[in-house]
């Protein structure tokens, strides 16, 4: 959901960091964390692939854009308490600002907003598949936007294997039949959303200066104010407090977009981007075993199917040219 968006903003903070620092600076040791990386790991997978399931109860309660709202909101306010911990600042300048206000939208409101309305009309199963299809996306966009990023033939490959296990996934051989195509395509169009605002934040907020907590706070702020803004002119007040898609909402925000924003963080500071976004390949293990056995959703023999050949592709996408 989120990993693309905090490595990048790592690598790109990181590069500036580096930039800046004096040749002969001493290297502080890190203070160890007091949770092995793996229980983190697992503990985000976990989190992420949830996700799926709390969008899907919280749109039987409200509109999707009140579902996304909330989601902003509860995620927000874990970044803003974990920013007072530490003593963060929101970044500074209107350039990063004007940036950031990009991101927001193509990270967050966007992405957010389309898987909720998707989950009216399709499984979550199928959504948290969608969503593994970023990496193939994220790999076809830096082909033509990042001129460093150059192609090898096994990940030109991954890119083919990866759009064929779609094709299962949806079951084109039987002509798409069953398949709510609105729904569909707007949980694509999210996965899409996600590595199009990686390429904007890769290109644009490099040495803003701001650190990694405090340029992810600010994005939350901003796909929040969007939200306040959009929610409104489509959607009136509910007329009765359903309890349980509100705990889902409450759940979403805190633990799928906050909490779990935290521990991408430090996986990422501590194991390298690498090997923190193989999450990507157990979240729609895990939103189908969950769509299954908690919501009752059925499954044919294509989506598993599909979805191993998904994240197969995927992962040859990612793998690079080893230098000389």
């Amino acid at each position: 959901m989120c990993y693309e968006i905090v490595c990048s903003i790592v690598a790109a903070m990181t590069t500036a960091t580096a930039s800046r620092a004096p040749a002969a600076a001493p290297v502080r040791p890190r203070p160890r964390p007091r949770l092995d990386w793996r229980l983190r790991f697992a503990a985000l997978s976990l989190i992420w692939g949830f996700s799926f399931l709390l969008i899907k109860v919280g749109t039987d309660g409200y509109a999707p854009f009140q579902v996304t709202l909330g989601r902003l909101v509860f995620g927000t306010a874990v970044l803003a308490a974990a920013m007072a911990v530490k003593r963060e600042r929101l970044p500074r300048g209107a350039r990063t600002w004007g940036h950031l206000t990009v991101a927001a939208f193509l990270l967050n409101a966007l992405p957010f907003s389309l898987f909720a309305y998707s989950e009216l009309t399709i499984p979550s199963t199928l959504a948290g598949i969608c969503n593994a299809t970023s990496p193939l996306w994220g790999m076809a966009l830096s082909l033509v936007a990042l001129s460093e990023d150059r192609p090898t033939r096994v990940r030109v490959a991954g890119l083919g294997i990866g759009f064929l296990g779609v094709l299962t996934v949806l079951g084109a051989w039987q002509g798409f039949a069953g398949l709510d195509a609105t729904g569909t395509a707007m949980a694509l169009l999210a996965s899409l959303s996600y590595p199009i605002g990686w390429i904007y934040v890769r290109r644009t907020l490099a040495g803003s200066g701001a650190s990694h907590l405090s340029l992810t706070g600010a994005q939350l702020l901003l796909a929040t104010v969007q939200l306040a803004v959009v929610t409104p002119l489509f959607t009136s007040l509910p007329t009765q407090v359903s309890l349980v898609p509100l705990l889902a909402i409450v759940a979403l925000g805190a633990l799928g977009t906050g909490l779990a924003v935290l521990i991408q963080y430090g996986l990422v500071a501590e194991v390298g981007p690498t090997t923190a976004q193989m999450v990507t390949y157990f979240i729609p293990v895990i939103a189908t075993g969950a769509g299954v056995a908690l919501l009752g959703e059925s499954l044919s023999w294509s989506t598993p199917v599909g979805a191993v050949v998904v994240l197969a592709g995927a992962a040859l996408t990612q793998v690079r040219r080893k230098s000389a």
